[in-house]
């Protein structure tokens, strides 16, 4: 069976085949418009967010963050991962290779996540001079706030086999198409009104809330307007300079 093509399944990749897959509005429209295609869909049971071998994303793309005035920076983006917990649909996410940053963010806020053995996960965030604003409420609420503030921390990438202990990784396997297919087996057999009930009542149990959203953006939307944060973006956009290299 041809899992991604099933008729439970609908499919959103993220690949762009240059190493990064950024997250940027492209992005968040391509999955936006996968969600809406998904729930107008009644046989539609999965979401599946894939992209290509060796990079999932490595995160927000930082030069248009850094290049634009935004009202809300990353308020779209935390308005697509509520929508991921909320929708009706379970969301899978299939990672094979480096996920960090903002790509967190899609793994947080996913119903279960799969991942190859060489994968990894980071939030590098503080190395700019940033937070995972956006991340973190969704982080949290995935594997309990000292591990979500340990990983924005220490900023290090986690291998899988950690992943899987701290509950960012539900499944470890090679072929993640394999590892899908029994959950659409499933997933094909059981009401879509069900798992509409069953997301909203696990939620009342750990909400992110709309303060969350409010704080998530004016502490994004703070850290963007400093010096240091400014000149760190300025230079990767200009001279592809991380900030450990100035």
């Amino acid at each position: 069976m041809d899992v991604i093509g099933h008729s439970s399944v609908t499919s959103v990749s993220l690949d762009r085949g240059d190493g990064r897959n950024s997250i940027d509005a492209a992005a968040i429209g391509l999955m936006e418009a996968a969600l809406i295609k998904a729930e107008a869909d009644p046989e539609c049971r999965v979401l599946a967010i894939t992209s290509g071998p060796g990079v999932f994303s490595t995160g927000m793309d930082l030069t248009a963050v850094g290049a634009e005035e935004v009202a809300e920076p990353g308020g779209v983006f935390f308005d697509l991962l509520q929508r991921f917990v909320s929708t009706r649909l379970l969301v899978v996410v299939s990672v094979d290779g480096k996920t960090a940053g903002g790509g967190m963010g899609l793994v947080a806020a996913a119903d279960l996540v799969h991942a190859t053995p060489g994968s990894t996960f980071a939030l590098p965030e503080a190395l700019w001079g940033l937070l995972p604003c956006v991340v973190l409420p969704f982080l949290a609420r995935r594997i309990g706030p000292h591990r979500a503030r340990t990983m924005m921390l220490t900023t290090q990438p986690i291998d899988v086999q950690t992943a899987v202990a701290w509950g960012v990784v539900d499944v470890a396997a090679d072929d993640l198409g394999t590892a899908l297919r029994p959950l659409v087996f499933r997933a094909s057999k059981v009401d879509a009104a069900t798992f509409a009930d069953a997301k909203r009542y696990a939620s009342a149990f750990d909400p992110v809330t709309d303060d969350d959203r409010q704080r998530a953006v004016a502490e994004l939307r703070r850290l963007l307007g400093t010096r240091t944060v400014r000149d760190r973006l300025a230079a990767f956009a200009d001279h592809g300079q991380f900030p450990w290299q100035a």
